[in-house]
């Protein structure tokens, strides 16, 4: 395949799209380098180089000795997996030869993320803390007690989610309500042990991806990207623990010792 130098724009163009999206939806940073390599030599390119950074994307196309840069800012639009399997599966079929250039570049621009019914989100997260209270040792009163908190918590952090709010003051609100109602539980002594649920309506807001992705990313030798996300999810660990002290101060009860 031979390129001229709009066609190798085009193409460097189209790799760095596929990396953008990746960046922007959670990927680990080895899965972003390889993706978008793979897809510059599958389209022509003789050699693809890049950088990963916490908030862009660089890349050089080389083809038959011409270099071409360009660079791409990368906001933050929430883990979705689905984003990062819809691209690694777009790279496949233009390695099998299944897509040219244009049609790469249309099928990336029509990718939409896959959002669950809020409703169901919710639902499933009273559930999972509420299982993990039980876990704990909680009884039925327990149960019930951690499934409204953190249900009420994920309806918080959706509803400023989706008004663009801050994420640290996201997790801190959200982690600030679950604790004040868990809190009434220990106040009016509803269950066995009420303060099992002040621990466990609050783990839908641990970091985890952000925290396995930073390990990932240095094992893998991207320092940079991996500490920055290491930061990232310290400070969201933060905020969530700066809203349970806070609400703990507020109702005046010792905290979650037994």
């Amino acid at each position: 395949m031979i390129l001229s130098e709009e066609a190798q724009t085009e193409v460097t163009r189209v790799a760095v799209l596929a990396g953008q999206i990746l960046h922007q939806h959670g990927a680990e940073s080895r899965l972003i380098e390889q993706t978008t390599q793979r897809l510059g030599l599958a389209l022509g390119a003789d050699s693809i180089e890049l950088s990963v950074t916490p908030d862009a994307i660089v890349i050089t196309s080389l083809y038959d000795g011409r270099c071409i840069t360009t660079t791409r800012r990368c906001y933050d639009r929430g883990i979705n997996m689905q984003m990062v399997c819809d691209v690694q599966r777009i790279c496949v079929m233009a390695e099998k030869q299944l897509l040219h250039v244009k049609e790469v570049k249309k099928r990336l621009k029509r990718l939409v993320p896959y959002k669950h019914n809020r409703w169901l989100v919710v639902l499933m997260i009273g559930f999972s803390c509420g299982s993990f209270s039980h876990f704990f040792g909680g009884d039925t009163a327990v149960y019930w007690t951690t499934f409204v908190a953190s249900s009420l918590a994920m309806i918080l952090r959706q509803e400023l989610a989706h008004r663009h709010h801050n994420p640290f003051v996201n997790f801190a609100s959200a982690a600030f309500l679950a604790t004040i109602i868990t809190s009434l539980g220990v106040i009016y002594d509803i269950g066995e042990n009420p303060k099992i649920a002040m621990a466990a309506s609050v783990l839908l807001l641990v970091p985890g991806f952000p925290l396995i992705n930073a390990v990932s990313d240095m094992l893998k030798g991207h320092i940079n990207m991996g500490i920055a996300r290491w930061v990232f999810a310290t400070l969201l660990a933060i905020s969530v623990s700066i809203g349970i002290v806070a609400a703990i101060t507020v109702m005046g009860i010792s905290g979650w010792m037994r």
